[in-house]
């Protein structure tokens, strides 16, 4: 797989409802992964969307997810720059020219799911998010 980068929109409590009204706009193969799924929440949190992808016919991708409890929501700011894919070292690199002079959120390491994963914000207030494929991936 090659990198890819595409939107990726976060929501308060709606990212399901979300994330199907653009499957029946654009078509596609929706997936979804709850915090419950992930063994991040438990309780009426847990049914709340950790991961919603959408790949469309056309060749879009988006991405979503709930604003997990704790975290701040700002109408406006609910969206960042995703970058994926295998290539690790294409990767790292990214995340290291994009936080330079500006903020990791959340270091590049491994996750519960298995790949690498880390959140910046450039040094012009852009949000970037990469996540590298893991073998269990």
């Amino acid at each position: 797989m090659t990198s890819r980068l595409n939107p990726y929109l976060s929501f308060p409590n709606s990212a399901r409802q979300a994330l199907e009204f653009y499957r029946g706009v654009f078509g596609g193969e929706l997936s979804l992964s709850t915090f419950g799924e992930g063994g991040g929440l438990e309780g009426p949190d847990a049914d709340k969307i950790m991961h919603g992808q959408l790949e469309t016919p056309a060749g879009y991708t988006l991405m979503a997810a709930d604003t997990p409890p704790g975290t701040d929501l700002t109408v406006g700011t609910n969206i960042a720059i995703s970058l994926s894919g295998d290539d690790a070292d294409e990767l790292r690199g990214y995340f290291a020219e994009l936080s330079d002079g500006g903020a990791v959120t959340v270091p590049l390491e491994r996750q519960m799911w298995g790949d690498e994963f880390g959140m910046c914000v450039d040094r012009f207030g852009v949000a970037w998010m990469v996540n590298i494929a893991g073998e269990a991936a």
